[in-house]
């Protein structure tokens, strides 16, 4: 059977890739699965059907045969640990790789999170300008860390593998806020990662869907 999996039908960035289905779409294409896409509309999200299969009512979920699953860095260490391109054979490499997917999704995504949240979803609020610079300071310290760990190095630990994939998507997310160009070693980063062409095709693929052009394959 073909891999399924659910997207916003029209995602709120417009198909720039900020969406997490596109990590996911990635990491099938960097492992060269084929797969399928499930339009799901907000009101979709939370009807018992699509509840059934995320029980928080978000996107992107999984579908393979009988496996359903949900959360994109659950998903993404699956397609990951069942087919190869990756994660390394050696296996401390491959321990190290997955611990920088949990390194972007617990440590370095919620504070990029929160600027969101304060900027659209709670802009209006007396508090918000005085919480801004310091959500951004935050954002600054992980990413001055981040920067010193990657050094000159083109990849987090040895070739590239499913924690990069993950942690320039996150910091994809920091692209609309200026603060990545702060840090010329992770914007250097994000840019190898998406001058790759796996992300290239998972990126047109995305951009097609949300705008009705045909896909790029």
């Amino acid at each position: 059977m073909t891999i399924t999996i659910t997207a916003f039908e029209r995602s709120p960035d417009g198909g720039m890739g900020l969406a997490r289905d596109t990590r996911v779409r990635w990491a099938l294409e960097e492992t060269g699965q084929p797969y399928e896409v499930r339009p799901v509309s907000f009101a979709a999200m939370k009807e018992p059907a699509h509840l059934a299969i995320h029980p928080f009512g978000q996107i992107p979920t999984y579908e393979d045969g009988d496996l359903v699953l949900f959360e994109s860095g659950a998903i993404i260490f699956h397609i990951a640990s069942h087919y190869p391109g990756l994660l390394p054979n050696d296996a401390n490499a491959r321990a190290r790789a997955i611990t920088w997917i949990f390194a972007a999704l617990n440590t370095v995504e919620p504070a990029i999170l929160e600027l969101v949240t304060a900027k659209f979803l709670e802009g209006d609020k007396p508090w918000t300008k005085e919480r801004l610079p310091l959500i951004a300071d935050r954002i600054r310290e992980r990413l001055r860390l981040l920067s010193a760990r990657l050094g000159d190095a083109n990849w987090l630990d040895g070739e590239f593998s499913a924690g990069d994939l993950t942690m320039a998507s996150v910091l994809l997310r920091l692209r609309p806020s200026g603060l990545l160009n702060e840090f010329p070693r992770l914007a250097d980063y994000v840019a190898r990662s998406e001058a790759r062409p796996a992300y290239k095709r998972a990126f047109a693929d995305q951009l097609a869907f949300n705008t009705g052009a045909p896909p790029a394959r």
